[in-house]
């Protein structure tokens, strides 16, 4: 299974990680808050995860990385 993870602290909840994913399995939390105060990505179902990384590209802080199964 192809693994996504985001590091919260790091995400500032723009959601162009939301747009970007073509299985629509990352929104933005609405029940919690990162250390800056920003609600933080979260993968809904990572078995629908198709390893693309186009969330982890379209990303400007680099807060997601992306393990492609092999």
């Amino acid at each position: 299974m192809n693994k996504v993870t985001i590091s919260v602290d790091v995400c500032k909840g723009c959601g162009l990680c939301t747009t970007a994913c073509p299985t629509k399995i990352l929104v933005l939390a609405t029940d919690k808050l990162n250390a800056k105060g920003y609600h933080p990505a979260e993968v809904t179902d990572m078995a629908k995860c198709r390893g693309c990384a186009l969330c982890a590209m379209m990303c400007p802080d680099v807060a997601i990385k992306v393990e492609k199964e092999v």
